[in-house]
Parts: structure tokens; C-alpha cells; sequence
């Protein structure tokens, strides 16, 4: 009776695993054709299995029908009903479609992860590849500076108003390309024209402290630059344009007999060779300069390469690099405020050649478990030659990250790991220098029921600087995110953040056209937290849709480094001479800005006409606090150094299938507070010639107007007018830094 019962089950076991059948294919993204990775494959509302990195995937069920999803962050989710016998096969293809639904956009920097912009904790702008190529942009700073909440002054970026203008020395937010950092070691500063602009994915905007996931320099936030890889179909792309600076309002500018010109070309190139993802592309720029004995000649080659291991699944491996040769000179000083405010003053011109490049090899393994691990280093080096040979220098950095990531069922994402900096700096002008930075980090994201996501992180890290060691202390963060409604969503977050003073801000010794800078070695870290609370608010208005945002926010700094003019003679020197009298980067003590910003993105479709809207505005109130115990100041004497109080951006655009119209305008109210040494009527005189009286008589804050012109003639072939500061308005930014007057571009875009 035994042998019967078991002969049965062995007979069952067999029948029933002969009924089990098997449902696969291969998943890709809808528009460019592009494998999926993690694709979520459900079987009757139940976990089924994820696609490998290849796209590809594997059920096995039972005979009968079924109802089969895929889904994705940021895609629509796909539903497919299918009948399956007994011992059979099928095959499901799958094309998922990008989600049209703007609060569904997907980005990466603020937990180090994929997740949906409604769910992040912290406000984020993100900025995708369409809006930087309709409007021709060189560099990555002239589309920032059409942002919210964000300023760049003469190069230096500053987030709701966290930085004011340090001469080119030291930043406080980070400047990512795919994850990496890529902030020069000497002065601890952005090169806008190195990064890849023709090649952006999107860019994503991280506003307010972020020290926890990224370190040093994150201070005031981030910008993250992610690059696009090829779909399963090869593109290139060829973009040739010119323009020319008119003459400004101010006839007694103009010093040129003819009227200045720039000129460019872009080329990318994406496909794929069996599991070998290839992106070469490459820049050229010449640009003549509005200013006098102010130019630019540069070219760019870059070239990443990612390659999928079929015998490893899950495994990816890969290099990026990037080159450029610079030919410059920047403007720093002008001669005077009337005829000579476009003209260099002889004693600052400082021409210079320069080579740039990094390195950055990579490797990824995605576990079947939902772990991975992830290796990422660079190295980077900026050389720069000058006339002046004391100028001249060289930086190298090494860069180190790997990170151990775990996605669990309950909606837990885990993120760990440690990573390592160092720097050699070798220029006359800082001397010799080496530097490291080690550092751990831990960041929990957790998802508690429907409406719920809290985030939480810490890190610690020990910067060196020539054998001396510097410890921080421990920063925290924390933040949460809660859906109050179907598309209203309540977010808060508080995180600390610290910044190391650059080498330069430490160092540097040099004088530029009278104006001297002195080095200051017991430079103190900065120290600080923000904090913010926001509402996000999904709109479906009849045919609109869009989303508003208000945010609530608060950044205070401790130890904050600002350059202060003042006499800094050694303590011997009873009567020190003019000699001693300059700029020395201070930690002046305890800052505080308070503020608020309001955005909004919309897009409405009246056939055959597309209209889409962005716009932001944003108020601060940038106040050093130790001032606040002074007698007899004015309300204006606590407000920190080169920071706008009010500033409003908006983007206006129409489109049809062939033409397309864009409207740009951008409002930022007066510079409250300078250097009181440029508008004092003696030292502002000497160094910036006229200067004390333009300040008084001009800054009463500006309007911009740039607007741009789009003819699809087919698929292939699209041309590009852009006027910028259309209305020709004279406008400054930093003392002596008066903005290029109206210039007309016209862009050709051939992609095939």
C-alpha cells in the first residue's frame, strides 16, 4: 500500500510539473528603444520577477489565463491579459511609455536612487535635455542662471541665496557629473565650459544642505549632471551655430570697429555593439568677447563607454573620460564706469592656456536579491599656463566611492558606503600642497504604508591637509514626505552640512591690478544646517497639467567664510604701509537666510498648439547675525554680501509640429551690499574707476528678456534663432562685471 501511495504522489508531481508553463520576453523603453533593468513583471496582482540587465525576463505559472504588469518608476504602467496551456511557452515583448504625468519624473541625487519627484523629501529642479538645446547653450551656467532659486555671479553659483561672490575661490555646492564630483582641487571651484552640455540626460538641482550623501562643498545644495547612454537604435546628432554681440544703448561702450562674434560645433554619436554601450561626442567654441582683451577658444572631446556582462547578469563595467584645451582670457577689472567699462584694465589682463581632463572607470553588480554594489573612481586634473609664471598650476584629484545599496520588499531602500579624495596641487602661487578626505555614510528611505516616506542619514568624515588632520563632527539628516491628498504631497527636512576651505581660500597669495589677496592658514571649516517645509501641489485644471510647489526655507552658517577687505600687516609691523591693504578670506562669524519660493510648471495642449510654462519666485533674507547686536545700523548693513532679496524667472513656450516660439525673463532686485571698499570714494575709485557713482545711480535691480525662434523643417533638421537680452538692457552683476548687451544667435541641429 506504501509503494502505491508513493508511485501516486511521484505520478501527481510529474503531471502537475508538466502543467507548469512560462511567460518571457524582452522589455524596452517605448522611445528610444532602450533594454529596461528592474522592470517589476506581476502575475495576477503577485510578484513574479524583475528583468535582467539585458531587459529580458522570466515567469513561470500555471495554465489559464493570466493578467501579467510591468512596471517602472516614471513609466505607465502595462497590462497584459494572456491565455497559456499546458506545457507551453509564451512570448510578451513588452514597450513601456515614459509617464506624461510631470510629478512622475524620475531622478536620482536626492537618496542616491531612482524615485519619483513627488516622493523626494528636499525641493529639486530638474532641467531636461529639450530646454538646453532650443536654447543654444554653451555652458552649464547660462541655463542655471535661468533656475529658480539659483544665482551665478561671475561663474559662482549660490542656491536661495547660501553664497555670495569669493573670487573665484571655493564653492558651497557640488558640482556632480554621473554621480562623481567634479570640483577643482586648488580652488575648490566649478569649470562650467568642461562639463559634457551636449550630451545631458537631465540635470537635477538639489536645493539646500546635502553634506550627508555628498560631503564637503555640498553646503548649499547640489547639481547633478547625468549623462544619456544609446538605445538599441544608433543617433547622432551635429549642431553648428553663430552669433554676434550688438552694439549696446551706451554708445561710448562700444571699443570694437566691428562688432565681436562667437561660433560653434557639437557632434554625439550613440549606439550600441552587442552589449557595448559607445557615446563619443565632441565641442568646439570660439568666442571673440563683448569685452576687450576677454576671449575664449576651446575644444572638448568625451568619450564613455559601458559594457553589460551576459555570462554575469546583473554585472556592468565602464569608463568615461573627457579632454579639453583652453585658449583664455577673463575679464576682471574695467577702466572706468563711462567709456571704459567694457575695456580691460591693462594691469589685470592675464591670458592663459589651459588642459583638462578625467578619467573614470566604474563597475556595477545588481544582485538577484535586489543588492548593489557599486565601484565608481575618477581622476581629474586641471592644468593652467600664464604669462605670469607665478600664476601658472597644477591640480590633480583621485577620486574614490563605493556603495552598497539593498531595495527591500517592505519599501526600505538602504544606501552605505565610503569614499576617498585626494589632491595634489603643485603652483607657484598656493606652493606645494596634499590633501585627503575619508569618509563613511549611511542613508535609510522608508516607505510606511501608502502616504508615508521618511528618510534619514549620517556621516562622518576626516579631511587631511599636509599630514594635519581635521575631524568633523558626525552630520545628520532627516526628512519625510507625506501624501495628504491624490496629488498633494506635504515634505519636510532638516540637514546639517559642513565646508573644508579651499586651497586657494587658504593660500593664495597674488596681486591683480592693485587689488591683493592674502593667504589665510588658520582658516576655520564653515559649519551649518537648512531646513525647509514645502507642499507640492499635482493640477489637472481641464486641460492643464502641471504642479505648483511653495517652500518654506531656513540656512544658517556657522564659521562662514567670506574674502573682507582690511589691512593684514604682520604683528611686528607697528605702521604698516599700503602694501598690507587687501582682500583675506575670514570666517566672519554667523549668517542666516530665511525665505520663500513658489514654482510652477504647466503644460496645456489646444491642437495643434503645445504651451508649456516654469516659473519661480523666490525671496531671501540673507542677514549676518553678529551685526545684529550693533548700534546704529540701517536695516540694509545686515544684509549679506552680493545676494539678491527678490528674484523672479518664467519660461513661456509654444509649439506646433514644425515651428516653435520661447519666451525667457528673468527679474532679480537690487544687489543690497558690496564690498563697502568699492564704494567707499577713495579705494573704489582706485580700483574700480567710477565705480562708487554707477553703484549708487544704477542699482536699482534689472529686467531680462531673451527669446527664441524654432523651425522644424522635418525630423532630421531643425534651425534655431535666439536673441538674448532682447530689450538691450545694461545690467551688473559683481563690481566692474557689466553683462553682454543684446546677441543674436542662429543654431542648425541635424540628428539622424
Amino acid at each position: 500500500m506504501r509503494e502505491f501511495i508513493s508511485i501516486l504522489f511521484l505520478f501527481l508531481s510529474i503531471s502537475m510539473s508538466g502543467q507548469e508553463t512560462s511567460i518571457s520576453g524582452k522589455i524596452t523603453d517605448g522611445t528610444s528603444g532602450q533594454s529596461m533593468i528592474a522592470v517589476n513583471i506581476g502575475v495576477d496582482g503577485k510578484g513574479g520577477a524583475i528583468s535582467d540587465s539585458e531587459g529580458n525576463y522570466k515567469v513561470v505559472t500555471s495554465p489559464g489565463y493570466h493578467k501579467i504588469s510591468f512596471s517602472f518608476i516614471g513609466y505607465e504602467t502595462y497590462f497584459e491579459t494572456v491565455s497559456v496551456d499546458a506545457g507551453k511557452s509564451i512570448l510578451l515583448n513588452v514597450e513601456m511609455q515614459v509617464s506624461t504625468r510631470i510629478l512622475d519624473e524620475i531622478v536620482v541625487s536626492a537618496g542616491r536612487y531612482e524615485q519619483k519627484l513627488s516622493d523626494v523629501t528636499v525641493s529639486m529642479e530638474v532641467l531636461k535635455t529639450k530646454q538646453l538645446s532650443n536654447q543654444n547653450i554653451t555652458s552649464l551656467d547660462m541655463i542655471l542662471e535661468k533656475t529658480s532659486g539659483i544665482n551665478i555671479l561671475d561663474g559662482q553659483a549660490s542656491i536661495r541665496g547660501g553664497s555670495g561672490f569669493s573670487y573665484g575661490a571655493g564653492s558651497r555646492i557640488l558640482m556632480l557629473v554621473d554621480d562623481m564630483p567634479m570640483i577643482s582641487g586648488d580652488a575648490g571651484d566649478i569649470k562650467w565650459s568642461y562639463l559634457p552640455v551636449e550630451n545631458i540626460n537631465q540635470v537635477e538641482v538639489i536645493k539646500g544642505a546635502s553634506s550627508v550623501l555628498y560631503g564637503s562643498a555640498a553646503l548649499n545644495g547640489v547639481i547633478h549632471l547625468r549623462n544619456k547612454f544609446p538605445g538599441d537604435k544608433p543617433t547622432t546628432e551635429v549642431t553648428l551655430f553663430s552669433g554676434i554681440y550688438m552694439e549696446p544703448k551706451r554708445k561710448e561702450l562700444v571699443w570694437w570697429d566691428s562688432s565681436p562674434v562667437f561660433a560653434g560645433t557639437t557632434i554625439s554619436h550613440l549606439r550600441k555593439i552587442g552589449n557595448l554601450d559607445v557615446m563619443i561626442s565632441g565641442n568646439y567654441f570660439q568666442d571673440n568677447g563683448y569685452r576687450e582683451l576677454e576671449y575664449e577658444k576651446r575644444g572638448r572631446g568625451n568619450l564613455n563607454l559601458r559594457y553589460r556582462f551576459k555570462k554575469v547578469p546583473g554585472l556592468i563595467a565602464g569608463i568615461s573620460s573627457s579632454i579639453m584645451s583652453v585658449d583664455a582670457s577673463n575679464f576682471l577689472l574695467w577702466q572706468d564706469a563711462d567709456s571704459g567699462a567694457y575695456r580691460q584694465n591693462p594691469a589685470s589682463y592675464d591670458p592663459y592656456l589651459g588642459l583638462r581632463y578625467n578619467i573614470d572607470p566604474y563597475a556595477e553588480y545588481i544582485t538577484a536579491k535586489g543588492g548593489k554594489h557599486s565601484l565608481k573612481t575618477r581622476i581629474y586634473t586641471i592644468g593652467n599656463a600664464t604669462l605670469d609664471k607665478n600664476k601658472s598650476s597644477y591640480a590633480r584629484t583621485v577620486y574614490t566611492d563605493y556603495r552598497y545599496q539593498k531595495n527591500f520588499k517592505n519599501g526600505i531602500v538602504w544606501s552605505s558606503g565610503t569614499s576617498v579624495t585626494k589632491s595634489k596641487i603643485e603652483a607657484r602661487l598656493l606652493d606645494n600642497h596634499n590633501s585627503a578626505n575619508y569618509a563613511i555614510y549611511s542613508q535609510l528611505d522608508a516607505r510606511v504604508g501608502e502616504r508615508f516616506k521618511l528618510s534619514g542619514g549620517v556621516r562622518w568624515e576626516m579631511n587631511m591637509l599636509d599630514g594635519l588632520s581635521y575631524n568633523a563632527l558626525p552630520v545628520l539628516r532627516m526628512g519625510l514626505n507625506y501624501r495628504i491628498g491624490k496629488a498633494t504631497f506635504i515634505r519636510s527636512s532638516l540637514g546639517q552640512g559642513y565646508r573644508f576651505p579651499s586651497l586657494a581660500e587658504k593660500f593664495a597669495s597674488a596681486e591683480v591690478g592693485g587689488l591683493r589677496i592674502f593667504p589665510n592658514h588658520d582658516l576655520d571649516p564653515e559649519k551649518g544646517w537648512s531646513a525647509e517645509i514645502g507642499v507640492k501641489q499635482g493640477l489637472s485644471l481641464g486641460r492643464w497639467r502641471g504642479y505648483a510647489d511653495l517652500a518654506l526655507f531656513q540656512t544658517k552658517y556657522n564659521n562662514m567664510i567670506e574674502y573682507t577687505f582690511g589691512m593684514y600687516a604682520p604683528d611686528s609691523i607697528l605702521y604698516p604701509s599700503y602694501d598690507y591693504l587687501g582682500f583675506k578670506a575670514l570666517n566672519i562669524g554667523n549668517a542666516r537666510i530665511t525665505g520663500a519660493e513658489l514654482t510652477f510648471m504647466g503644460e496645456v495642449t489646444y491642437s495643434p498648439v503645445v504651451f508649456r510654462i516654469i516659473s519661480g519666485y523666490t525671496f531671501m533674507h540673507p542677514i549676518d547675525i553678529d551685526k545684529l547686536t550693533e548700534e546704529g545700523l540701517e536695516p540694509d548693513d545686515y544684509i549679506l554680501k552680493y545676494r539678491y532679496k527678490h528674484a523672479f524667472k518664467a519660461d513661456f513656450e509654444a509649439e506646433t509640429k514644425r515651428l516653435l516660439l520661447g519666451v525667457n525673463i528673468k527679474y532679480s532686485s537690487r544687489m543690497v551690499s558690496v564690498d563697502d571698499v568699492f564704494i567707499d570714494r577713495f579705494f573704489g575709485n582706485f580700483f574700480l574707476p567710477g565705480y562708487p557713482d554707477y553703484q549708487k545711480n544704477n542699482n536699482s535691480g534689472y529686467f531680462l528678456m531673451d527669446m527664441r525662434l524654432a523651425w522644424k523643417i522635418n525630423e532630421f533638421i531643425r534651425f534655431n534663432l535666439i536673441a538674448r537680452n532682447l530689450l538691450n538692457k545694461e545690467y551688473i552683476g559683481r563690481p566692474g562685471d557689466i553683462g553682454a548687451p543684446r546677441n543674436i544667435t542662429l543654431q542648425a541641429r541635424v540628428k539622424f
